[in-house]
């Protein structure tokens, strides 16, 4: 839905200012606890990942694979996935990707609101 999806540059800025990103394979996940009882998703696939075909394929699997996930992931934040060039991996494994990224990035993102609320 429109409610779940990360648009226009204020709001990548802000999670990309709030510096919490994980590697994870070909993907990188950037996070932000946005407040909100839902995930919100964003996706950064640059003309290096290949030709317009191929970086709009990637798009779909993520898409397809936050559509099947999302009520399994974190809540309670905005994610942004950056695309490295690679070749279109199987559904299954950007699931996995996906899944590992942003738990990671939820983890290192309440340790910082932790740490900033004690601080």
């Amino acid at each position: 839905p429109r409610a779940h999806r990360l648009s226009g540059a204020r709001a990548f800025t802000a999670v990309y200012d709030y510096r919490v990103r994980k590697n994870i394979g070909p993907i990188a996940v950037a996070v932000r606890p946005n407040g909100l009882p839902h995930l919100r998703l964003g996706l950064s696939v640059s003309r290096r990942v290949g030709i317009a075909v191929k970086r709009n394929r990637i798009k779909r699997l993520i898409r397809e694979a936050y559509r099947l996930n999302r009520h399994a992931w974190p809540t309670g934040l905005d994610a942004i996935v950056i695309v490295r060039p690679h070749t279109p991996l199987p559904l299954a494994e950007y699931v996995r990707l996906l899944g590992q990224g942003l738990e990671n990035a939820s983890r290192e993102a309440a340790r910082r609101a932790k740490r900033d609320a004690a601080g």
